[in-house]
């Protein structure tokens, strides 16, 4: 008996050590500034709050300790400079899963709030390894679809500079990370990495006035991601976020932008170029969208847009001569290298089974397209281009497998 309260008294003490030395570090678990599972809402979020503000001067880690159903949590957060939220897991592309109950688990915070944005960022600060989950919201009946605020968004009160997005899943979110500045404030240097979710706004990630290179890198969005905890998208919501007629990825105003290896399915628009951008897009796919690309530009000098090794499914809409894996307005040049479109029905979804064109041109902007394939298209031919246009094809092939010379 003296043994086991000797191991036990040994126990506590190295863990307790092991606190210690945490905090230390600048790292304290979310539970010992009393963000409990156990809590209301309120209470989670005003703790968590009052330790962000605290940590701030210094700087350090508020790490989300796993626990069995997530925290309850209010919304109207801010995530203070220096200060780090971090949990346990990478984006969970089919959802973490309670072993006896639908729903997720894990570094979680459970959002109740229907009014503020969850999370509001301030510069130098970072997120990492969490989940977020809306429970209330709608998964069968798009009547029923909760237009949330943003889960996370920028300070609209400053500039918003050096903020880290990695590993992070959405679950019912309407939209999942707001980054719109407004005048006169901008944001540079914002990094969105391995983040997964299917906002039924149809909003995943959305940038404005980012002047020194934004990144997205490696997201992915797709109904099925809390597939784990049962809760996959019906067909009818699905085509409730398709009529929204928004685009996954939205930025304007907007330098240098890099953005690689993206995925969305089952939305109105895979991206939108506004017409202050410049930047690259490689290795993307687009799947079940009404226009994939939808790029634009204000003048000539660099409003140009490099796009290279994706895939582009476009067949769903309302009308099939509005539907285009690529359209381009404006000013600039755009250059396509290997991009592929080929179209079908797919059950998740309402399709029309094909797009009307391969690439719409408005304006007097320039194309060259190298080694691109086109199929699935219902028009005459796959490129349709104004007057003022230029457009030169290159090794590319048409919906008959033959060469085609523009």
């Amino acid at each position: 008996m003296k043994t086991t309260h000797a191991n036990h008294f040994l126990a506590f003490f190295v863990l307790w050590l092991v606190a210690m030395a945490a905090e230390a570090q600048g790292i304290l678990s979310v539970q010992a500034v009393g963000v409990l599972p156990g809590n209301t809402p309120e209470e989670n979020s005003r703790n968590m709050q009052a330790a962000i503000d605290k940590m701030s001067a210094t700087g350090g880690v508020l790490y989300v300790e796993p626990t069995e159903g997530g925290y309850p949590m209010q919304g109207g957060i801010i995530l203070r400079r220096n200060v780090t939220l971090q949990g346990a897991h990478g984006p969970t592309g089919r959802g973490t899963a309670l072993p006896d109950r639908s729903g997720p688990t894990g570094s979680l915070f459970v959002i109740r709030d229907r009014q503020q944005p969850f999370l509001t960022v301030e510069s130098a600060t970072q997120v990492r390894g969490i989940q977020f989950y809306y429970p209330e919201q709608a998964w069968k009946d798009p009547n029923g679809i909760i237009a949330y605020p943003p889960t996370i968004r920028m300070s609209p009160d400053e500039a918003v500079q050096g903020v880290t997005l990695s590993c992070l899943t959405f679950y019912g979110e309407y939209m999942a990370m707001d980054f719109r500045a407004q005048a006169p404030h901008i944001c540079e240097q914002i990094l969105f990495e391995h983040c997964y979710g299917y906002p039924l706004g149809g909003q995943f990630i959305a940038i404005d006035r980012c002047y020194d290179v934004p990144r997205i890198l490696h997201c992915h969005i797709n109904p099925a991601n809390m597939r784990e905890f049962r809760r996959s998208f019906t067909p009818a919501v699905i085509d409730s976020v398709v009529r929204q007629g928004t685009f996954s990825y939205w930025i304007d105003h907007t330098d240098n932008a890099q953005l690689m290896d993206i995925f969305t399915f089952g939305v109105y628009g895979g991206i939108y170029l506004g017409n202050e951008t410049y930047g690259q897009l490689t290795n993307f796919n687009f799947d079940c969208v009404g226009v994939g690309i939808h790029k634009l530009g204000s003048q000539w000098k660099n409003r140009n847009w490099q796009i290279a090794q994706g895939s582009i499914i476009a067949n769903v809409g309302e009308r099939i001569e509005e539907v285009h894996p690529i359209l381009i307005e404006g000013m600039g040049h755009t250059s396509l290298s290997n991009v592929e479109c080929f179209s079908g029905s797919n059950p998740a979804l309402t399709t029309l089974g094909a797009s009307w064109d391969f690439i719409t041109v408005t304006g007097s902007a320039t194309v060259i397209m190298t080694g691109c394939r086109m199929q699935g298209y219902k028009a005459d031919t796959p490129i349709h281009a104004s007057l003022e246009a230029q457009i030169h094809a290159i090794g590319c092939f048409d919906r008959d497998n033959k060469p085609l010379s523009y």
